[in-house]
This record gives structure tokens, sequence and C-alpha cells, in this order.
């Protein structure tokens, strides 16, 4: 969704087609998830969104009409989803959206994720894997449970309860492989990935192979989303100098290679992100 300042007819124009609930998970989620979102649409109008790469994992709950998502491309007539999760992806998603959706959306880290659904990342990245798939005749009932509700901080409370209960079965996630994901994040995406390898102890054939078990992809990679997105982050601010000063800061080679990675991330150019 746009962020930012709405007039009040455009934000009464937002209020009538479509009804959102998003808060803060339980402190018992810190790391795990990032927020939990109760979601409407009002009104039978066709709308396209395109989100950029990011490292959130989500896993949506539907009990209206799917959704058509195309991950770096035009969705199709046979990229329709209803409940799903996708895994990590660098690349923009193009989601077409028809009027008549609601779902619950539930926002992981990566991480997080990786003790929920138990399984290896991997197996999630790049792809809309159907939510039956992933938790079978439990995320049956939790669905059933949900599509009962009409109150959405109740179906809030049932989803984050499901989650809850369902990380004191989890295994844990490799503590090396959160030490390198977070400096990583820390430092923008302009760690090199041999010394933070080099201090765990391990060579950089092996931790790309644990990210993308426990992440779903190569720390080269989350690193290229992180420097993105904090290129995208600074671009937004007023005072901000020329895209090459932008480049430079962000560890961009020169403005043509932030130019190409905004294009490749988000699909759009930095212009366009900015103003979009």
């Amino acid at each position: 969704m746009a962020s930012g300042q709405l007039s009040a007819e455009t934000s009464a124009d937002l209020a009538a087609q479509f009804e959102m609930v998003r808060r803060a998970p339980s402190p018992l989620l810190a790391g795990v998830v990032t927020d939990l979102i109760g979601f409407r649409e009002l009104v039978s109008v066709y709308s396209r969104q395109t989100e950029a790469a990011s490292l959130t994992v989500p896993l949506v709950i539907s009990f209206g009409e799917p959704f058509a998502i195309g991950l770096s491309r035009t969705p199709g007539d046979n990229d329709r989803f209803a409940s799903f999760a996708s895994g990590l992806h660098a690349g923009p998603v193009v989601i077409d959206s028809f009027g008549r959706s609601c779902c619950v959306q539930v926002n992981f880290t990566p991480l997080g994720a990786r003790r929920f659904f138990g399984m290896p990342m991997s197996a999630l990245a790049d792809r809309m894997v159907p939510f039956d798939e992933l938790l079978g005749a439990s995320g049956h009932r939790l669905r059933e449970r949900l599509g009962e509700q009409t109150n959405w901080h109740a179906r809030l409370d049932i989803a984050e309860c499901f989650i809850i209960e369902r990380l004191t079965k989890a295994a844990s996630v490799s503590a090396e492989v959160g030490w390198a994901l977070e400096k990583i994040i820390a430092s923008g995406g302009r760690s090199r990935i041999a010394p933070i390898a080099a201090e765990i102890g391990w060579s950089r054939k092996h931790l790309a192979t644990r990210f993308a078990d426990q992440v779903g992809v190569g720390p080269k990679a989350i690193a290229r989303i992180v420097r993105f997105n904090r290129a995208a982050s600074l671009s937004k601010l007023a005072s901000r100098a020329g895209w090459a000063d932008l480049a430079a800061e962000c560890g961009y080679a020169d403005q043509a290679h932030l130019v190409r990675e905004f294009r490749e991330l988000a699909g759009a150019t930095p212009t366009e992100l900015r103003l979009g």
C-alpha cells in the first residue's frame, strides 16, 4: 500500500474501497512476525500494485476471491492464488486484485518463517506455495476458525495464538546464520560476505548453503535486497542530493548501477519509485 500524506478526499476514497486492520504482534513473536493484517475490499474494482523486493515472507489466508500474482512479470490467467505463502524473491511482485478479496496476512521474518513452516526456506523462495501444501489439516482447521469470525481483531488473535502454539514445537534456527543476517542488515547490505563467513569459521560455500536452508536465498542476494531497500528509503527524503551521491552512499558502483538495481528489484526507476 502507498504510504505518506493523503488528502482528506483521497483518504475518504480509499476508505470506501477497502477496510484494513494492521497491528504489531505479541512480544512472544518478536523476531518471528513483523505485523498481522486483516484486509477486505468493499468495491468490485480491478486494481494493480507492485511490491518491491523485501525481507518479508507473507502468509495469506483468504476468505474471498484469489489474487493474480506474478513474480517479476505481469500475472496471467493461471496465476491465481487465494491462500498461500511466498518466500523471498529478488524482484518485484505484481499483484492484481478484482475487488472481492478478503484475507488475513501474517508477515514473517525469514528466520521466523523457517521456524513456523519447519521446512527449508529454499522451497518457498521465488514461489507461491498453496496454504494446504504447507500446513495440511491444521491449516485447514485454522482457516475454518478464521472464516467463522467476522471481527478482525478476533481473527488476528486466533492467527497469533496458532503461530505461538506451533512455535512451541518448532526447532530453533542457526545462531550463526542469525548473526550473519543481522550483520548484513546492520551494514545496509555493504558487508563483504567472505569476512562474515570467516568470522563464523565457515567457508563462503557453507554459509550460502545454510542461508538457502534457513533464509531461502544466499547472503549476497540478501545484501542486495537490504542495500536496495536502504537506497529506496533514503531516496524519499526531501533533502536528498543527486542520484550519484545516493549511489555512492549506499555502496553502488555508480548511478547507472543504482538505476539497474531499482529496475530489477522494484520494476521501476528511482524517480518512478519515489513518486509512486
